[in-house]
């Protein structure tokens, strides 16, 4: 009892001796928080300052007027030189810019004894010049603060630049010499063909990227069925003379675009005028034909799961506005994803391709994809799934497809959230200076024109639930390819797919 009461009077000692240093602290940081009111001047000089700005202005000091509750967009500005090359630009706040040149060049230009040409000029994009060593340009675009970067595609060659707009003199002349005036040093050229098989080599090991390559060699006859993943054997015959040549052929004026996001449009023409315009005016030559044709490609690998993609095709591609529009609001309303992951363009619960993920736990992914290009796209579903599983994948995936052709089985609700989601993706899209700058250069290269956002999101707009059937119904009417990766013991038969949407 004894002890009880003594451990009592202690916790009641504790308490009070508490409260009493609770009284303190809040007492002694009362007398600080007095005692620093001045701020961070008073803590570096020991003089009290007022807390309010000063009444009046400061010599030398100019203060910007604010911004309006509305910024207009910045228009794109064309000019066209007398040899062809087209520059253009569009402003934009912030003190970044993008520059970029666009070329109508890409895999479909390639003969049999020039593929991988375009794949290599990506890699040798910033190489020796005949004005500048590798060296010189690594170390001008670092001194900046520069990003650069080149791809290639099927239909165009991309170089890029990003950097402090205040820089942009020696962003464009840079830009244009390594694009211009490659020197091709043989030992360049045959480190980056050892480095570019690497590359190949890796991007034939992952299932999406050989799918999608698969779909264009097997799908289409012509132009487009060239290999962005070229053979070891073909890249093994390009050199510097094959480059020189190639580049001389295709680099020629009316198929060159230089394009800038964020910078003056009368400062850019000034400063590039006197480096393109010597550049040779070549008639541009008609674009390479290609005819879908449709087909099956299967390969084996050691693996436990099945890659399947199954793909038709969309006709008119960049060229058709309304059909272009509308396959992006299907791939909106499949969406898709994987059991885990995030981001991807469609992606959410609302999809209808999501759900199977979560209904079936054999499908690994499953999502909608296309490949748009100038005068025809691919459009289809990929998924990943468990060998044993692919026959019903198939099943799932030629129901979705075959539901959208069908009258009733797409909501108002569910086409609202669809385009609402295909024009998010636009404007996040703008968000990006290098991605507007080559969304310009590739608008300028297909349409001859820029079209302004408004007028792809009022197209967006006018997609009804008729548009939706109609379109779906002449994809799945057009031949089946069908690709596969992996354990392919258990894939159906082309005819058997096929059959599936023949008898829609």
């Amino acid at each position: 009892m004894y002890r009880a009461a003594s451990g009592l009077s202690a916790i009641k000692r504790l308490g009070l001796d508490a409260q009493l240093l609770n009284i303190q602290f809040r007492a002694a940081s009362t007398s600080i928080a007095q005692r620093s009111s001045g701020g961070l001047w008073s803590w570096l000089t020991g003089a009290k300052s007022n807390a309010l700005p000063p009444d009046f202005t400061l010599p030398g000091v100019i203060i910007p007027p604010p911004l309006p509750d509305f910024v207009e967009p910045g228009k794109t500005r064309i000019t066209t030189l007398p040899n062809g090359v087209k520059i253009a630009s569009e402003t934009s706040a912030g003190p970044s810019c993008s520059v970029g040149v666009y070329v109508n060049c890409g895999s479909i230009h390639e003969a049999p004894e020039t593929l991988g040409a375009t794949q290599l000029l990506k890699k040798m994009a910033f190489a020796t010049t005949t004005n500048r060593s590798q060296l010189r340009v690594v170390r001008e675009i670092d001194a900046i603060g520069g990003n650069a970067k080149a791809s290639a595609n099927r239909e165009m060659m991309s170089y890029n630049y990003a950097a402090l707009k205040t820089y942009m003199p020696e962003m464009v002349e840079v830009l244009i010499d390594c694009v211009r005036n490659p020197a091709f040093l043989d030992w360049e050229v045959k480190e980056q063909i050892m480095k570019l098989k690497a590359e190949l080599a890796e991007a034939s090991s992952n299932p999406e990227t050989l799918l999608l390559e698969a779909l264009h060699s097997t799908g289409y006859s012509g132009a487009l069925a060239n290999p962005l993943i070229t053979s070891e054997s073909s890249v093994s015959r390009l050199n510097a003379n094959v480059l020189e040549n190639f580049l001389a052929e295709n680099y020629t004026a009316p198929r060159i675009i230089l394009a800038a996001t964020g910078v003056d449009h009368d400062e850019l023409v000034s400063i590039a005028e006197p480096l393109l315009s010597d550049m040779p005016s070549i008639t541009e030559p008609a674009k390479p034909k290609s005819t879908y044709v449709g087909g099956e490609y299967r390969r084996t690998a050691g693996l436990p799961n099945t890659d399947v993609a199954l793909a038709f095709e969309v006709p008119g591609g960049w060229l058709k506005e309304k059909e272009f529009v509308t396959v992006s609001v299907l791939q909106t309303l499949l969406g898709g994803g994987g059991t885990f992951s995030w981001g991807r363009h469609g992606k959410g619960l609302h999809s209808r391709l999501n759900h199977l993920v979560n209904e079936f736990d054999q499908i690994k992914s499953i999502s909608a994809f296309k490949d748009v290009h100038s005068n025809t796209s691919i459009f289809g579903i990929h998924t990943s799934t468990d060998a044993a599983f692919v026959p019903k994948a198939i099943d799932l995936a030629a129901r979705e497809l075959t539901s959208l052709a069908t009258p009733g089985q797409v909501d108002q609700t569910q086409l609202d959230r669809a385009k609402a989601t295909a024009k998010s993706a636009i404007l996040m899209n703008q968000e990006s200076k290098a991605s507007t700058t080559e969304e310009m250069g590739r608008q300028l290269l297909t349409f001859g024109e820029r079209k302004p956002i408004e007028h792809l999101l009022k197209v967006i707009d006018g997609v009804t639930l008729k548009d939706v059937t109609t379109l779906a119904e002449k994809i799945i009417s057009s031949p089946l390819t069908m690709a596969s990766h992996g354990n392919v013991l258990n894939v159906p038969t082309y005819d058997s797919v096929s059959g599936k949407f023949r008898s829609k």
